[in-house]
């Protein structure tokens, strides 16, 4: 099977940076990620496409080889792709931890699950920036026991069968297995007497809502952390975090590239012929702009300052109006007698009647 390209699978041109190719790796694995396409056979060859991708344009001698000899040149280095998703995770481990909420084995013992919200706004939104409202629901410390699982007065045992190692060995021939331990299910402790409010398992589901800032200038795949407001640990560890997922809806009006925001304003044709200033809508409020004399269709015309603002930074893109000159479908008979003057004064040829559809 033929291999796709790799500036083409992730969208970006040959002279591209490294943080550019970052970007769009992070969109495309957003986007093709198993958790977010269960079962999508598609949507999973195309997260290790890209994943393979980014492995290669991420590393400068790999990607030195690749512009100058292509996908054989890679053959020589020893690259082989990826096996399979937990393959990828564990290369992009730190990627993943930054805007999925993997983190790799290392992770501190009995902490707390990671949880993820994906939150949808408007375009006009992610201009201006907002607060929102985010519910969630979370296990939370049983307030009975306090998370140990306990009934009043009692706290949890040392497990007997594993010595609170939380895991057993076992002897096969001139192996050793360690495996979690089933008497304790792998904690190291056991309860005499759960609680009853929790029976035992120190935890209890609750609805939360959380306040959260969204900055202005956010793109789709954007993502803020809120540390700690994930599921609660075990044995004091500290509890996760809660990972939200931002999504900007597509605007009718704009279409947005980076910062800048593109538009289409209508005009007719006396305005194109002799100029006219015009107002332009913007997402938040209306600016105007001098159409010259002659303006042909499709023109474009860029606005300083008038498109999204930098994330994390100073200044605004730019607002780019294209210029579209309507044709009139129908006309007075007036507009009709004027135009044709119009058009024998230029001597172009026009039908002798009813091209308007006017009569």
């Amino acid at each position: 099977m033929t291999k796709r390209d790799y500036y083409e699978i992730l969208g970006v041109k040959k002279d591209s940076t490294k943080e550019e190719i970052k970007k769009a790796y992070r969109q495309a694995a957003l986007k093709y990620h198993p958790d977010k396409n269960p079962g999508d056979k598609e949507a999973e060859e195309k997260f290790k496409e890209a994943a393979e991708a980014y492995e290669v344009l991420q590393d400068d001698q790999k990607r030195s080889v690749y512009d100058r000899f292509g996908h054989e040149g890679l053959k020589g280095t020893g690259f082989q792709g990826f096996a399979g998703f937990e393959d990828i995770f564990s290369s992009f481990g730190d990627i993943f931890e930054d805007f999925f909420g993997h983190r790799s084995a290392r992770r501190e013992r009995g902490r707390g699950s990671d949880l993820r919200y994906d939150l949808t706004i408007e375009l006009k939104e992610a201009a201006t920036g907002l607060e929102k409202v985010v519910p969630v629901e979370k296990y939370e410390h049983c307030p009975e026991c306090g998370g140990n699982g306990c009934e009043k007065g009692y706290q949890p045992e040392t497990c007997a069968a594993c010595g609170g190692h939380g895991q057993v060995r076992r002897q096969q021939g001139f192996f050793a297995i360690s495996m979690p331990c089933g008497a304790c299910g792998g904690s190291g402790k056991t309860i005499k007497k759960p609680c009853k409010r929790c029976k035992g398992t120190g935890r209890e589901l609750k609805k939360k809502e959380l306040k959260v800032k969204i900055p202005a200038g956010v793109e789709s795949g954007s993502h803020l952390r809120l540390v700690g407001e994930g599921e609660p640990g075990s044995a004091g560890a500290s509890a996760g975090d809660l990972y939200i997922l931002i999504y900007v809806k597509d605007d009718p009006d704009f279409e947005r590239h980076g910062d800048d925001l593109v538009t289409k304003l209508r005009v007719n044709f006396p305005q194109a012929a002799l100029g006219a200033k015009v107002e332009v809508p913007t997402l938040l409020g209306k600016v105007e702009l001098d159409v010259p004399r002659g303006t042909q269709s499709h023109t474009l015309f860029r606005i300083k300052r008038e498109g999204m603002p930098t994330l994390h930074g100073k200044g605004r893109g730019d607002l780019i109006v294209q210029v579209v000159v309507d044709v009139p479908k129908k006309l007075s008979k007036e507009q009709e007698k004027l135009l044709r003057e119009y058009a024998e004064a230029g001597g172009e040829p026009v039908k002798k009647s009813g091209i308007f559809g006017s009569r």
